[in-house]
């Protein structure tokens, strides 16, 4: 097969999104697909039938308002049902949804609809009027009825404008082939570049997504998967979300994650299964732990010391947007080696270089992966050919960005990112980002922002500006305002926690600011 998948030759010839839940629909009718779960208002839950119905009725309602297969189409949501309705509908009518961050700025939509070029948006009434403020050329704004379940109030959506009104006769949807290279979402990543990217999944990503993360997890019919993580994200889309579709399991969607009541909606829906992030277990430390039904949790490293506590083997793994499931991956049967990322799944080609050779144990190098672009490995950086063919050498390797270290017998580490890529929360932030943000501020001759330790974030943006004049005062007075210009711009968790001018920036080779030294300063005040 060449370095692009064939439509022709691949696991999902002939098949797209549409084909996975019409089988489901078939065999699973009456089996419970998706449960929501809301802070407040009643619990929904929708069969596999009822889900497939909707899902069609969505899409001929899309092609009623002008919608054609290619069109793109914003949703900028928290978790809720109408996110995953309007993800799956948009495939299914051969549209793309483009799923952004909830928390993102008015600069940060406008330029993810302006790059997607949306046709249309669908958001809720907390963000209606920041959406059609950011994104004035689409043509039809949907919102839906509640926030995530609660009452909106005067915020309320007409019924003309409310989400419920993209709905039509499944009938009048026009006949098209099951293309699995045809596009099916996008999501936008932060990068080392000034803006962010759009990762392009095709109809096959999804299917590999949702195929290999229920192997990976050991997914069966019977499971409940708990789903308090962010829905516009690959790991509540990928490994919750796909992986149960494909098991023909059932999943429990939140609003999002609360430590107060994940284990009572745990005990209620008799959860067996969850994918969490490092700050999910700190949280519930403080909770007592029930008697539950969790087989297994999966999260960054495998059976950390907190397993103890909670009773459940975690299944570390390593994954990213452009990878649709884990690269690397724990034993579900076997044991593992504690605090690793597991080993490499047997789907990729896995390496990791330290000066162009293969690393050896307890080396850390550059960790990069081999798979099929448009199948195992996101289609391209949407509309940016060059960001597509920078992100792959001469033979085919995806440069992750990230570094790891080979460990005994094959079990490996995560050492840490590139240098300008922050982990905020769960959330991928590039400092290159926030920087452009603050060079647009007067007085700002320079601006270098690094990562610092959080204990429940796991690292906070840390800004340090040269400029301004050398007085106390003046200084303060630079600092307040690359803040507002940061929370003007950037969403919240991007926002520097701390901004400091200083009279001079440490310096690498070519005179480059040494951030290296920064990070050792921020890590040695503690």
């Amino acid at each position: 097969m060449s370095a692009f998948a064939s439509r022709h030759f691949q696991p999902f010839s002939g098949q797209d999104i549409r084909t996975l839940i019409q089988a489901q629909a078939r065999l699973r009718a009456s089996h419970p697909y998706l449960v929501w779960r809301p802070f407040t208002g009643p619990r929904r839950v929708w069969t596999y039938a009822q889900f497939a119905e909707a899902l069609a009725r969505f899409a001929a309602g899309l092609h009623a308002r002008g919608v054609r297969p290619g069109d793109r189409v914003l949703v900028h949501l928290d978790n809720c049902p109408e996110a995953i309705l309007a993800w799956f509908g948009c495939a299914w009518m051969g549209a793309v949804a483009v799923t952004t961050n909830a928390r993102s700025s008015a600069d940060e939509l406008r330029y993810f609809a302006e790059h997607a070029a949306v046709v249309g948006g669908i958001t809720q009434p907390r963000f209606a009027a920041l959406v059609a403020q950011a994104c004035p050329g689409l043509r039809w704004l949907a919102v839906t009825r509640t926030d995530n379940g609660d009452d909106a109030g005067a915020a309320a959506p007409s019924a003309a404008d409310a989400f419920e009104a993209i709905d039509a006769d499944p009938a009048t949807l026009p006949a098209r082939a099951h293309d699995p290279l045809a596009p099916f979402s996008v999501q936008y990543t932060s990068g080392t570049t000034s803006r962010p990217k759009g990762v392009l999944w095709t109809h096959a990503n999804a299917l590999w997504g949702a195929r290999i993360n229920a192997t990976h997890e050991g997914l069966r019919a019977d499971d409940i998967h708990m789903v308090t993580l962010p829905l516009f994200h690959t790991n509540a889309q990928a490994y919750s979300m796909l992986a149960t579709l494909w098991a023909g399991a059932t999943a429990v969607v939140n609003p999002r994650f609360s430590a107060s009541r994940f284990w009572p909606v745990s005990l209620e829906e008799g959860c067996t299964w969850a994918s969490v992030i490092g700050f999910i277990p700190r949280a519930l430390m403080d909770q007592p732990v029930p008697e539950h039904r969790y087989r297994l949790w999966g999260t960054g490293v495998c059976e950390p010391p907190t397993d103890a506590r909670y009773r459940v083997k975690t299944l570390g793994w390593w994954g990213m947007t452009e990878t649709i499931t884990h690269g690397t991956l724990g034993l579900i049967d076997l044991p593992n080696a504690p605090l690793s990322m597991g080993l490499p799944a047997p789907e990729y080609g896995i390496r990791i270089l330290v000066d162009g050779r293969e690393a050896l144990p307890g080396e850390t190098g550059d960790f990069q992966v081999k798979g099929v672009r448009g199948l195992s490995l996101f289609a391209e950086y949407l509309d940016n050919p060059q960001a597509t063919a920078d992100a792959f050498d001469a033979e085919g390797w995806f440069h992750t960005g990230d570094r790891v270290t080979l460990g005994e017998n094959g079990w490996l580490y995560f050492a840490d990112r590139s240098k300008d890529m922050l982990k905020v929360g769960g959330e991928n932030v590039a400092a290159s980002e926030i920087e452009r943000v603050i060079m647009t501020v007067p007085g700002v001759v320079e601006a270098a922002v690094v990562g610092q330790r959080h204990p429940m974030l796991d690292e906070v943006p840390v800004a340090f500006v040269r400029g301004g004049p050398p007085d106390a005062e003046g200084r303060a007075a630079l600092a307040r305002a690359v803040a507002a210009a940061c929370a003007a711009t950037l969403a919240g968790f991007k926002q520097p926690r701390e901004v400091r001018v200083v009279d001079e920036l440490p310096r690498s080779t070519l005179e480059k600011i040494n951030k290296a030294a920064l990070r050792r300063q921020l890590a040695d005040e503690g």
